[in-house]
């Protein structure tokens, strides 16, 4: 398991550098994703803002997230975490957008999204990508593994 705190201090230095700037879409991590990214001085450099948009209604209202997509698919839907990455990127005028959507249990899971399900947005203005994992694990690490993938994919962004 990587130690986030480095991590972060160390993609912190980095963003700094190369004037690189994020934002976050968090429903199921609940502002966790923001809090520990704030956890680092000088985040501020490269830290735009955090929403968390835990209600439907809060993913239309503060993210312009399509009502029928969330209706037709789901909030726990590839094409709602695509719609909350981009859409943070653009609202919020920085190089990465990031929306995370998924289903941390203990409850609210179905055979067709299975608790654990999360799907993470990684939007630049280049494309767009979300990825799909399923974690089998409780709520607090939940978080804690969507962090881990949030943190290699911004390790990984040049």
């Amino acid at each position: 398991m990587m130690n986030s705190i480095d991590t972060i201090e160390k993609i912190v230095a980095k963003f700094t550098k190369s004037k690189t700037t994020i934002a976050v879409a968090e429903s199921c991590t609940g502002g966790y994703i923001s809090n520990m990214i704030t956890n680092i001085p000088g985040a501020s450099k490269v830290f735009e803002r955090g929403i968390i948009c835990y209600s439907n209604i809060s993913k239309i209202n503060l993210l312009n997230i399509n009502p029928e997509d969330l209706s037709q698919y789901g909030a726990v839907s590839e094409i709602v975490a695509n719609q909350l990455a981009n859409n943070i990127r653009i609202l919020s005028n920085v190089t990465i957008g990031i929306g995370i959507t998924g289903i941390a249990g203990p409850t609210g899971g179905t055979p067709e999204k299975p608790i654990g399900l999360v799907f993470i947005g990684f939007s630049t203005q280049k494309e767009t990508i979300v990825k799909k994992y399923q974690f089998n694990v409780s709520r607090i690490a939940f978080k804690e593994k969507v962090l881990e993938k949030i943190l290699t994919l911004l390790q990984n962004y040049t």
